[in-house]
């Protein structure tokens, strides 16, 4: 293995840093909005079925074609592939991968960095800075670029440390604080005055809702973008790993970690709002559909912290820190996909790779902050609704279409002797063969006629 590849030291390290990836702003900010605009409960169902059922194969998928290669995506597509035509598709699949892996962190960045700002604001209100404060609301073209060139600061000093030494070590640190961070605001969310009310709002599921285009839709691109699956994430993290693990495991674990966090995630979200409306908050639009999106993290949650006096500014600090870390421990993941690309196809060294990259990475998010209103909408519909489910359909037929099934077989066994008896040899080959592009199909084609 070339000496500039890193490798995992654990099985723990890489399911802490598989599961950070997976446990971002997707899960903490994006599955609670999900589910408060398309049904509560009903969207939650469906967002569990989809996961297991079409997440969890693409995951394993990729999870397999990386440790196999030990390559970056475009390079291991084309290891794999037996002929000209299918390298050639390979090779465009891999740079469209990492196409979209760096807009998602373009937008995503944008997204932290205001969280960052929302966490310093706390403080700066503590301290007495009023206009400080006030600024680090503001909606202002200065603070999102200066935010946002802050956390990609941020996630390129995490990455230029490398796989062992940055990535895994941090996703150890960060991880356990997110999850002690999350019991603690859930906990106290839950004993508050119409926590109840939020909750049975989104555990209760309104069945009418499950054929609803929308949340099908929804619930796929949630599914595949809180798993970081299709831009070649979980593939460049697969081709860290040790021979010795047992990926459908591992790969079990991770999609279970992130499922679990993102239900938590509602658990916190949703109940607080109904908490705010204790605290005489509009927590309903026009028309009357439950707050969402960003007015929901940076308008009304804010809100509700400020109206609950000192204690409300230290569940603030504590809430931003839980948004900023689960932002930081995605974005590692996503800024590594471009990042090993530069390293292995044009000899890089690392440090260099890591902060050229992101300085044109920043370059993206800065044209989309002085576009906002055109652009911000339009790369997170097109990366994250279809680019990445289209992804995942790709890279399951590379997986079982395109790879012999016997190669694959063997580099299972490495980690798993007995696989070939289990029920995952058994379902999954067929499984990710048929019926997972044919599913993804089907909704990628509902959602383009609804």
């Amino acid at each position: 293995m070339p000496s500039h590849r890193g490798e995992f030291s654990s099985k723990a390290g890489f399911i802490l840093a598989a599961s950070g990836s997976a446990v971002g702003l997707g899960n903490i900010w994006g599955f609670p909005t999900n589910a408060a605009e398309n049904g509560g409960g009903a969207f939650v169902l469906m967002y569990f079925v989809l996961a297991f059922c079409l997440a969890y194969p693409a995951l394993m998928a990729e999870l397999i074609i990386g440790r196999h290669t030990k390559a970056n995506m475009v390079h291991a597509l084309q290891i794999i592939s037996p002929d000209r035509t299918s390298k050639s598709i390979g090779k465009l699949t891999g740079y469209y991968g990492i196409l979209v892996a760096s807009l998602i962190l373009s937008f995503y960045s944008i997204v932290a960095g205001w969280m960052l700002a929302y966490l310093v604001e706390p403080l700066a209100t503590l301290g007495g800075f009023n206009g400080l404060s006030d600024w680090l609301t503001s909606n202002s073209m200065a603070r999102n670029l200066l935010f946002t060139g802050l956390f990609l600061v941020l996630t390129c000093s995490v990455i230029a440390a490398g796989v062992e030494h940055g990535i895994e070590k941090w996703s150890c640190r960060l991880m356990p604080a997110l999850l002690v961070m999350f019991a603690g605001l859930i906990l106290y969310v839950l004993i508050q005055p119409g926590a109840i009310a939020g909750l049975k709002v989104y555990l209760i599921p309104d069945f009418s809702q499950l054929n609803d285009p929308k949340l099908i839709v929804s619930a796929l691109g949630q599914a595949f973008f809180s798993l970081s699956l299709g831009v070649g994430t979980m593939l460049i993290y697969g081709s860290y790993l040790r021979p010795e693990e047992n990926l459908p495991a591992v790969g079990a674990i991770v999609t279970l970690v992130d499922s679990s966090i993102a239900f938590l995630a509602g658990l916190l979200v949703l109940p607080a709002l109904f908490v705010a409306q204790q605290y005489g908050l509009t927590i309903y639009t026009e028309s009357g559909n439950l707050i969402a999106g960003p007015d929901l993290i940076f308008q009304t949650l804010p809100a509700l912290f400020a109206g609950m006096g000192m204690v409300g500014t230290l569940v603030a600090l504590v809430f931003f820190a839980l948004m900023s870390i689960a932002a930081l421990t995605s974005s590692i993941s996503m800024l590594e996909v471009p990042v090993s690309y530069t390293i292995e196809n044009h000899a890089t060294h690392r440090r260099a790779a890591t902060w050229l990259t992101g300085a044109a990475i920043f370059v993206v998010s800065s044209a989309i902050i002085v576009n906002f209103e055109a652009l911000f909408g339009l790369v997170v519909t097109l990366t994250t609704e279809y680019s990445q489910p289209l992804l995942g359909l790709l890279l399951c037929v590379f997986a079982t279409w395109v790879w012999h099934r016997d190669m694959i077989l063997e580099e299972i066994r490495s980690g798993h002797p007995e696989v070939e008896y289990s029920l995952f040899w058994k379902i999954w080959p067929s499984y990710a063969k048929y019926c997972c592009p044919l599913l993804i199909l089907l909704v990628l084609a509902q959602s383009l006629t609804s």
